[in-house]
């Protein structure tokens, strides 16, 4: 086989591969003899019929074979002895493909990027700085108030007392569109809290100043939105008598409370709580810290990037910035979406940075374990309650599927490494300051 370097412009590479037609008849050859001894056929004991009678019947099939084997391999062995790693998947295309015929070389065009030389990190030179936020006994207290208000009671106002924002009303209801009641716009003896938004926008807010003991008709109409079709849009009145204001009453904080939430005591409840805050609060200073060290390594390192990775990157950020500027546009059915400059400056940091990573990794044996896999896996399946199997069998299925939950895995584990190499410098600050630094984030 033949492979003649045809352009090398910056990444760009194309090769004209040629593979000798008597090459070929001898993997066919290869093939048909590999295959011989379980093939039976009339007249002949199985594993002795004759090969010019096994290429006459089967010779084209597996030339086809032999072709793509001869093609694979001269590609793996170009890629071996250059060292190329193609950024994505090579163009290969048959010259003459039309009039090619049996006993004629191969020739085939291969072009790809290659994947850019990624100079080594020095992570003694990564300075990184790491928030430190303490739970205090305000942010307890804070933590300690909302599980109280969270497990309120709610009791019966004075008789004749208007309801208000965050009262219950207990409310039997009938709703009607045109003056017909509809199916499921009925209730009976309903806790309603207002302020919850537990029912269609307006229809709370009509019930702020009612008593107990009063008829309310509540005029509001359905989102255009609204899941049941054949009511959105539709105005409807919901005739309403209110049988109950009630007050909200938040729980004492004592250790009936701590048992309500699974804990022994009080200052259990209290342990529990202050460790699930210092545990949100470094998973917060985490991400911190992980946007520093991207800053860092985007200013560090620099190297030619793939055309085609940076183009399918800001084609997917102006995309998805699309959709976010249109919530309600679902579908793919609109205009070509035009990256911007600005999508082509994140795009080229993003494939930069993430070329960097996946090379660190990749020098250092970073791998994906089944075990971190199956808890990927089983995380993503409880966003489907009740079809947690099907959701199995189809990761089990999809490879893309599989990628994409083992990317961030591994990403983490990746700068989970560099920040062990890195000089990391702790800096105490307050809860706002590391909420302020979390908000941040969302700026890039």
């Amino acid at each position: 086989m033949q492979v003649i370097e045809t352009l090398k412009d910056g990444l760009k590479r194309s090769y004209t591969i040629t593979v000798p037609a008597a090459h070929l008849d001898v993997k066919v050859t290869e093939k048909l003899v590999e295959a011989q001894p379980e093939i039976e056929m009339k007249g002949f004991r199985k594993g002795k019929v004759p090969l010019a009678m096994l290429r006459k019947q089967f010779g084209q099939r597996i030339l086809g074979d032999a072709m793509q084997d001869a093609i694979d391999g001269a590609m793996k062995s170009h890629f071996e002895a250059t060292g190329d790693r193609p950024a994505v998947q090579p163009k290969v295309e048959m010259k003459d493909g039309e009039s090619w015929k049996e006993g004629d070389d191969v020739v085939v065009e291969m072009s790809y990027e290659a994947l850019p030389e990624i100079p080594d990190l020095d992570l003694a030179k990564v300075k990184l700085e790491k928030l430190v936020v303490k739970a205090d006994d305000k942010a307890v207290q804070e933590a300690l108030d909302n599980l109280a208000a969270n497990a309120q009671s709610f009791e019966d106002r004075k008789k004749g007392s208007k309801a208000k924002d965050g009262d219950q009303v207990v409310i039997d209801f009938v709703g009607k569109i045109d003056g017909e009641p509809f199916d499921g716009g009925a209730g009976e003896d309903y806790p309603l809290v207002l302020g919850s938004g537990a029912f269609i926008p307006g229809f709370e807010e009509k019930l702020v100043g009612a008593k107990a003991g009063e008829e309310v008709a509540v005029e509001v109409s359905f989102p255009d939105s609204y899941g049941a079709k054949h009511l959105a849009g539709k105005a409807a009145v919901f005739d309403c008598t209110v049988k109950a204001v009630k007050a909200p009453k938040p729980a004492e904080i004592d250790d009936e409370l701590a048992k309500r939430f699974g804990a022994e005591s009080l200052e259990a409840l209290k342990g529990q709580v202050t460790e699930r805050l210092e545990a949100e609060y470094v998973s917060a200073a985490r991400a911190v810290m992980k946007r520093g060290l991207l800053d860092e390594l985007d200013k560090m390192v620099t190297f030619d990037l793939p055309p085609s990775l940076v183009d399918a990157e800001a084609n997917q950020i102006a995309h998805q910035l699309w959709h976010e500027d249109h919530p309600d546009h679902h579908g793919h059915d609109h205009g070509a979406i035009e990256p911007t400059e600005e999508h082509r400056k994140l795009a080229e940091r993003r494939v930069r940075l993430g070329l960097l990573l996946a090379e660190v990794g990749r020098k250092q044996n970073v791998e994906v374990t089944d075990a971190e896999m199956t808890q990927a896996v089983l995380a993503q399946a409880r966003q489907y309650p009740g079809q947690e199997r099907a959701f199995f069998d189809f990761v089990q299925k999809n490879p893309q599927m599989q990628q994409q939950l083992r990317a961030p895995i591994f990403e983490d584990k990746v700068v989970d490494f560099i920040f062990a190499g890195a000089k990391v410098k702790e800096k105490e600050v307050t809860k706002a300051a590391l909420e302020k630094a979390v908000e941040a984030l969302d700026e890039i």
